[in-house]
């Protein structure tokens, strides 16, 4: 029994390490996506060559975060349900928000950095929910026709990335910025800004979770 477990606590150790630089790099990375290996190895509290015994090296490292956090997003998008397409796409547009709000340039990174394709294929899901809710707003007479589905499905994920990017050089509130994605979605599939405001404010599953309070500015 002692040499068992003598033979387990490595590979016990081993797996904390490597969760620990990866929380370390979450950090990191979203301060700084240029930092050096040695910084996320200080910000775990391990050596850097400690690191290299679990990723072969800063481009390894980052595409196992980028990976595990697409994974996580598009895991969470898996239960954004409603009847009313208006409402499932301002849904969408808030729940991938407050995915990653907290880590806004580590998501800037992964979706317009040299693994966007591997980040695409991953959320290849949420891009399918989200035609899928702008085919049937148009056929219900919700969102706009004068634009195809593919592209206006392409317009919204860029405006969502837009918003995303913006609030990493000025200062956005998780709760502001989780309004104005979807604001901003709303208008691009056809909605005037006080009609979108209107609409936001009359849905409560659209509202700011009291549970997470947020100051600033709504508007």
């Amino acid at each position: 029994m002692v040499t068992f477990n003598s033979q387990r606590a490595p590979r016990r150790d081993a797996a904390q390490n490597r969760e620990s630089l990866l929380t370390a790099a979450r950090i990191v990375f979203n301060r700084d996506p240029n930092a050096s290996l040695e910084t996320v190895a200080a910000q775990a509290g391990l050596s850097r060559r400690s690191v290299y015994g679990h990723f072969a090296n800063r481009d390894d490292l980052l595409l196992e975060l980028v990976t595990t956090g697409a994974r996580r997003v598009a895991s969470a998008l898996e239960s954004v349900s409603h009847p009313d397409p208006l409402t499932r796409l301002a849904l969408i547009a808030s729940k991938l928000w407050r995915e990653v709000e907290s880590v806004r340039v580590i998501a800037v990174v992964a979706v317009r950095g040299s693994l966007a394709h591997h980040t695409a294929d991953i959320l290849g899901a949420i891009r399918f929910h989200v035609r899928t809710a702008i085919s049937e707003g148009q056929a219900d007479g919700s969102m706009r026709r004068d634009v195809p589905t593919e592209r206006l499905a392409r317009l919204v994920e860029d405006t969502a990335l837009v918003v995303l990017e913006d609030s990493t050089e000025h200062p956005l509130s998780a709760r502001d910025g989780d309004r104005l994605a979807m604001l901003m979605t709303l208008a691009i599939v056809g909605l005037g800004w006080r009609d979108a405001d209107a609409f936001i404010d009359s849905k409560p599953e659209l509202a700011w979770p009291e549970s997470q309070p947020n100051p600033g500015l709504r508007h």
